[in-house]
């Protein structure tokens, strides 16, 4: 099984790379999936790749679910 996250797109880089914040913390990310993404909007990472652009309130509500999830561990 694999699992997406939501993340916030900060800043476009050089060579389809991009930096995201997922849910405080930043790393770098490939767009080359979606090299059309713009910053402000919203991706879902999976192994290093953004996969597909998702809406802000679809991104807010995956994470808050994500939240309650990580609250059982």
């Amino acid at each position: 099984m694999c699992l997406g996250v939501p993340a916030k797109v900060i800043e476009l880089m050089a060579n389809e790379v991009a930096r995201v914040d997922v849910n405080g913390n930043q790393t770098e990310i490939s767009v080359r999936l979606t090299p059309e993404v713009k910053i402000n909007e919203y991706v879902l990472v999976h192994a290093g790749f953004a996969m597909e652009i998702i809406d802000e309130s679809i991104a807010l509500e995956t994470m808050k679910y994500l939240e309650e999830l990580l609250q059982y561990e």
